[in-house]
């Protein structure tokens, strides 16, 4: 149980700094924790962090902890999906020649998978389309309506784009196209003129859950045609196993998109992840073969996020979304092994970019901006790829915390220049956007990604007006990131089952991070050790207390080892603790979040846990 003066301690701990971050760290009352645990048959650890995350009800937990499928909600709630599915059900009836129209990231393929395998399933004459990224860019277009008309197509079915092109749906209508649109993104003032569309945050809807992206829109209406084709809710053994192999690519599609892992998309990637693992597409099991997560015995929404979902976005940043598609619904045995073999080397190439783009964003970010005075960081270039800016900005607005746009300029000057921005903190880009629009082309997207198009001649007076309109948005400090701890722990308490408590909470991602402690005056048993081939990484023995445990850090050994080695005594740590499988065993590791020089006088008292010990 936690004391007033163990209490005190904690709260002096939440006032320091890192290397540059605040520890924030707000102990819980061991009563309330104590009362969670017995009520709800769960460990004190879990129910700390429940309580951390405000989950507090018994039907709530249950729901969150259990996952179930039963708990989706019927398909037919989605607003506007009763009138998609007579849409298309017409047109397969009639044998209309169908698109699906995608997007070029890995929502936008595995919604296209999605919905494609459905109707080719169902009988549809169908085929699929993809924007190119750097040809055409995100979004339903006029020229791509005309063309699929010419081709003799009569209804488009979009997935994941779609809800604000206007003049797109009015050109379609003119051509006597069928037009349905599925998308998770903002809409404008007016909607599309369209047949149908289905959006979970439709005006005039009363969906509870607006956090589905484009496949788990895709998905619902998969499962819609599904029950239609059946004649009742319970679908066909068939239609099941399809769905079940949906339910997987779903899951992919919500962890890549960064949508809050709560309420259904919570459900969607639990289930969608055995689901991989059980029933995987071809060729989503070759890539899993290449990349070697098909070894482990069971899936995590990090396998997702760091193997699965690059390797299919740098499909689409590379021009290739096409292909990514056709991987993940070809039934030819060759095609798959060429598929993920080629598309494995597309990330590898993806990788050699972004390393290149990224010196040379640190080197210019030197010359043209002051860190200490800048909100926000503009910096562009001839040489970038387009299709690779994004994920740099947000490897740089990470590390600096504040707003980064990235522009790809034209070689030529003869088109715009494309940009991405990714912003870590409370500043919303699209509306830091709105207040630049007279100096770009085109510009929106998300609070904290977003696009835009601008000529060469306007990016010095754009980055004047966009530090201006970030610096109008921020607090008195925004270039001091935080973290906000869910406990204080000692190495031996992370034991395997007190983690294996720990991933109940899981999956984890966005809106349901993975849990984050601290543990003070740490000491580094033997030399730190550089992993892979890049040497962006590196892993390092800790001792607390007679335990010894392997800690590692991703992407920070050219920064943190010089320092960690001019230390020379005990640290303090921010990390996260996981499982590691290899071969079969199963040991608990520790991810490095931040570090700083030990404080004595916490040393000193010996680490006490903020966590009540955990009894099974």
């Amino acid at each position: 149980m936690l004391t007033d003066n163990t209490t005190d301690r904690r709260l002096k701990v939440a006032s320091r700094t890192g290397l540059d971050r605040t520890w924030n760290f707000t102990p819980m009352d061991a009563t309330l924790v104590d009362s969670l645990a017995r009520r709800s048959s769960v460990s004190p650890v879990v129910a700390q962090l429940l309580l951390k995350r405000g989950i507090t009800q018994d039907d709530d937990i249950r729901r969150f902890l259990d996952a179930k499928l039963m708990d989706l909600r019927p398909p037919a709630q989605l607003p506007g999906l009763n009138a998609a599915v007579e849409c298309i059900w017409q047109a397969i009836e009639l044998g209309k020649e169908t698109v699906v129209y995608g997007d070029y990231d890995a929502d936008g393929m595995t919604a296209t998978a999605i919905l494609y395998g459905c109707l080719k399933l169902l009988g549809c004459k169908v085929s699929y389309h993809l924007p190119n990224r750097m040809d055409e860019g995100y979004g339903l277009h006029v020229e791509s309506i005309e063309k699929l008309a010419a081709r003799g197509k009569q209804l488009i079915i979009t997935v994941d784009c779609g809800v604000a092109s206007l003049e797109p749906a009015i050109r379609a209508r003119e051509l006597g196209l069928s037009l349905v649109i599925t998308d998770h993104h903002r809409y404008g003032d007016s909607l599309p003129d369209a047949d149908a569309i289905v959006h979970p945050a439709l005006p005039g809807g009363d969906y509870p859950f607006s956090g589905l992206c484009g496949a788990g829109v895709a998905f619902k209406l998969a499962w819609a045609l599904c029950q239609r084709h059946s004649g009742s809710v319970r679908v066909t053994d068939r239609l099941r196993e399809f769905l079940m192999q949906a339910l997987g690519l779903a899951a992919i599609g919500t962890v890549a998109d960064v949508v809050p892992l709560v309420d259904e998309n919570r459900i969607i990637v639990r289930n969608g992840l055995t689901s991989i693992q059980k029933f995987p597409s071809l060729g989503l099991r070759k890539l899993m073969d290449i990349t070697k997560i098909s070894e482990k015995s069971e899936l995590g929404a990090e396998d997702i996020g760091f193997t699965l979902a690059p390797r299919l976005n740098a499909a689409g940043r590379l021009g290739q979304a096409q292909l990514g598609v056709e991987l993940l619904v070809t039934e030819d045995e060759s095609r798959a092994t060429a598929l993920a073999t080629y598309i494995q080397e597309l990330n590898e190439n993806r990788n050699k970019l972004e390393r290149s783009i990224h010196l040379a964003a640190t080197k210019q970010l030197k010359e043209v901006h002051s860190l200490e005075d800048d909100p926000a960081i503009v910096l562009a270039s001839p040489n970038w790829h387009p299709g690779v800016i994004g994920i740099v900005a947000g490897k740089l607005a990470e590390k600096h915390h504040r707003p980064v746009v990235l522009i790809a300029l034209d070689k030529l000057g003869t088109k715009p220049g494309m940009g991405s921005a990714r912003c870590p903190t409370a500043v919303n880009l699209h509306e830091a956007f709105q207040q630049c629009a007279d100096l770009l082309v085109s510009g929106g997207g998300h609070a904290a990604a977003a696009g835009l198009k601008i000529e060469e001649s306007n990016v010095a007076a754009f980055r004047a007006a966009f530090l201006e309109a970030v610096a109008e948005q921020s607090d008195s400090d925004p270039t001091r990131p935080t973290i906000d701890l869910d406990a204080e722990a000692t190495l031996d308490q992370l034991d395997l089952a007190t983690v294996t408590q720990i991933e109940k909470l899981s999956p984890f991602g966005m809106g349901n991070p993975r849990p984050m402690f601290c543990a003070m005056g740490l000491r580094i048993a033997e030399e730190p050790k550089l992993l892979g081939t890049s040497g962006k990484h590196f892993s390092v023995q800790l001792e607390q207390f007679g335990r010894t445990m392997r800690a590692v850090s991703f992407g920070q050994a050219e920064e943190w080892l010089p320092k960690l080695e001019k230390i020379g005594g005990p640290i303090d740590m921010v990390f996260r603790p996981v499982i590691n499988e290899f071969r079969g065993y199963r040991k608990v590791e520790v991810h490095i979040v931040d570090w700083r020089p030990s404080s004595q006088e916490l040393a000193s008292e010996g680490g006490k846990c903020a966590i009540p010990a955990p009894h099974f």
